[in-house]
């Protein structure tokens, strides 16, 4: 009566553990007289977990409820293996082993076989956790190495955070090559439960080319798609992007492609004095906004979309920038010249470090 008191106890108690007291229900219902069978349905086990746990209970009373005691002791990493771990995975691989980044069996498997320490995969990938370490992840960077790249980055940022009184301000530039891709299959659209589907093969019909100026000051957006990229019809796209604002002064902010400099620009320019252009520095699109629309052109309307030729393609286009356009806002530039070059100079430092640290 005692021990089933005790088992109760256990059963009834919120500091108990849901396996034990499970346990213990097991020996309750046994001493009840209750069948294996139906005393396995009731907790959910097996035949030979009842037999277990009522034959435990009768050799070790209570004490024999709980398996804590029996469990291995867990064996303890020296901090010098962890240390070489860590060091080991901030650096490339060594050039003999043919590999491009580590992995964790890799780095355990290399750990093992040239230097005798013994680490299982999973040691590694905790100790990569608990490091924010991820070998497994990639990005890209670039750094600009014009040397105009201060006075630049403060000319172009100026005309965003204070643009000329009664000025406009347009970002320009060309998105080259836009694939009119078809899946060979039809789409499967979304469903409840199900994701939309598309297949992995395509068939190409073609390409062009997006020219495009966003308004800094209102957001409004003006495309033109061509099949040709060159002087030629920038140009042409120039003079359709300044006409709206015959008789102010215009700014205008792209990138320093060949084909914005050519002789036939540079002599419009000269008989249109009331039009400056404004070169952001070499290897740094990024700070002209016309990327930033581009990059949601691409989100939302190109890259799932499903294009049986170039036409259907540009329509989508001219469609996308006629709905932007509708309730279009400005884009709200935060950063000033000063934090920018202030994080450039981070980066360049941080980049030396990683590179001088990945060399040893």
């Amino acid at each position: 009566m005692e021990q089933d008191a005790e088992l109760r106890a256990l059963v009834n108690s919120r500091d108990v553990s849901a396996v034990l007291a499970t346990r213990a229900r097991i020996v309750l219902w046994h001493g009840e007289g209750r069948r294996r069978k139906d005393i396995a349905e009731l907790a959910g086990v097996s035949l030979p977990t009842v037999d277990r746990w009522v034959r435990r209970h009768a050799e070790h009373g209570l004490a024999g409820l709980d398996d804590r005691d029996r469990a291995a002791p867990r064996v303890q990493v020296p901090p010098r293996v962890r240390a070489r771990v860590v060091a080991l995975t901030r650096t490339s691989p060594p050039a003999g082993t043919g590999l491009s980044h580590w992995s964790t069996r890799g780095l355990a498997a290399y750990l093992k076989r040239t230097e005798g320490i013994c680490v299982s995969w999973s040691y590694v990938a905790r100790v990569w956790r608990e490091e924010g370490l991820a070998p497994h992840r990639h990005g890209t960077f670039k750094l600009s190495k014009d040397p105009a790249f201060a006075d630049k980055v403060a000319d172009v940022v100026g005309l965003y955070l204070d643009p000329p009184g009664g000025a406009v301000v347009l970002s320009i530039d060309e998105k080259t090559q836009i694939q009119a891709l078809d899946r060979t299959q039809p789409l499967l659209p979304l469903d409840f439960g199900v994701t939309e589907k598309r297949t992995h093969d395509y068939v190409r019909h073609g390409v062009t080319n997006l020219f495009a100026a966003l308004d800094v000051g209102t957001g409004q957006v003006l495309g033109e798609a061509t099949p040709t990229r060159d002087g030629v019809n920038f140009l042409a796209f120039l003079k359709k992007a300044v006409k709206p604002h015959a008789g102010k002064d215009i700014h205008v902010v792209l990138d320093n492609l060949s084909t914005h400099t050519t002789p036939e620009v540079e002599a419009w320019l000269e008989e249109n004095p009331h039009v400056r252009f404004h070169f952001t520095p070499v290897g740094s699109s990024w700070i002209n906004q016309i990327e930033t629309w581009f990059g949601i052109l691409t989100r939302q309307s190109i890259r799932r979309g499903t294009f049986t030729s170039v036409n259907v393609l540009i329509k989508q286009i001219k469609d996308y920038i006629d709905t932007w356009n509708i309730d279009a806002k400005p884009f709200a530039w935060t950063a000033t010249s000063e934090e920018i070059l202030a994080k450039v100079r981070l980066v360049q430092t941080n980049i030396k470090k990683l590179v001088d640290n990945n060399a040893k």
